[in-house]
């Protein structure tokens, strides 16, 4: 999408320096994929902290959906031959560290990160539905799919006490600024 216009990107319109729409789907396939990548490994992280809790289930529920978002777009960097992110490895350690370290403060800080990253992607995912051209409805229709199990996440992290977790606003905030900085920069790196 543009900034300017607020209208698809399908190649009339661009201006210099505009990504082309392969460009778009390029990036909209490896930071998606690079996203659920590091989802996976936070609720890994979470995990390793609170396997055998009343909460282990919980955790295991959103986890499995985010190994179907992995699986999806795992299977379209092959179809359409799109490098994966290079950071895929800081990911690897940053998601689980990110998991581990919330849930050392208790499951509430737990469904807090769940929060604050569900929220950072639905925006991010419902930018790329707008970018998305009519040639692409079958990705956009993953993206809207994924976005809405995104959003149940957000709403079972708020209801397992989620905003009573210690320092709410600034571990919520914090995780958001940290994801849409992982997001920029998967984008293209």
């Amino acid at each position: 999408m543009t900034r300017r216009t607020g209208q698809r990107m399908t190649g009339e319109g661009r201006l210099p320096g505009d990504p082309t729409p392969r460009q778009i789907v390029e990036r909209v396939i490896r930071v998606d994929h690079a996203g659920e990548y590091g989802a996976k490994r936070i609720y890994q992280g979470q995990l390793a902290v609170l396997r055998g809790t009343k909460w282990e289930g919980l955790i295991r529920h959103m986890q499995a959906q985010e190994q179907v978002h992995l699986d999806t777009f795992s299977r379209l960097i092959a179809e359409r031959r799109v490098r994966p992110t290079a950071l895929l490895p800081v990911w690897h350690v940053a998601g689980f560290a990110l998991g581990a370290a919330t849930a050392l403060l208790g499951h509430r800080a737990a469904m807090a990160c769940t929060v604050a990253v569900e929220e950072a992607i639905d925006e991010h995912y419902a930018a790329q539905e707008r970018a998305l051209g009519e040639d692409e409805a079958t990705l956009r229709g993953h993206v809207e799919q994924f976005r809405a199990e995104e959003l149940e996440h957000r709403d079972i992290g708020l209801e397992h006490e989620a905003e009573q977790a210690p320092a709410y606003r600034l571990l919520s905030a914090a995780i958001k600024a940290g994801c849409k900085v992982a997001i920029k920069v998967s984008e293209r790196v």
